[in-house]
């Protein structure tokens, strides 16, 4: 008998940088035992370019798209985790169903310097989710 997927919900400011990096990270290489969402408080309306490399780079093609968090009320998951820096962004606060977790991850957005600088952030913060998300989801 199969055992339905556990959820996850991402939420950060934009919804366009690191909780669509966690949602791809955890459905692509998590998919068998979690199913992610990720949404924002004031989504950028899309997912940035450079997050999509990143993960292209690792093998991982993400069709996400930036969505507000009020799309996702009602709804129930076992974990919703803030990603976003709350002493410097207005984190979300989820006031759904489900236990509630904050890692602060860097913007990657914010990065300056040449292409190739702005993509290592990019990267850093990639692997610096996908490192954290053992503890996050255990």
């Amino acid at each position: 008998m199969a055992t339905s997927k556990r959820k996850v919900l991402f939420l950060c400011t934009g919804n366009s940088c690191r909780s669509q990096l966690a949602e791809a990270l955890v459905n692509a290489r998590l998919g068998e035992e979690w199913q992610a969402f990720s949404a924002g408080t004031r989504p950028t309306g899309y997912v940035h370019p450079k997050a999509l490399a990143v993960l292209a780079e690792i093998g991982i093609q993400h069709n996400g798209r930036s969505k507000p968090v009020d799309e996702f009320r009602g709804q129930s998951f076992d974990r919703v985790i803030t990603v976003c820096d709350s002493a410097a962004e207005d984190c979300p606060l989820w006031l759904g169903p489900g236990q509630r977790l904050h890692h602060s991850f860097p913007d990657p957005a914010k990065a300056e310097g040449t292409e190739e600088q702005v993509l290592t952030v990019f990267r850093q913060v990639r692997d610096a989710i996908w490192q954290a998300l053992p503890l996050l989801l255990d």
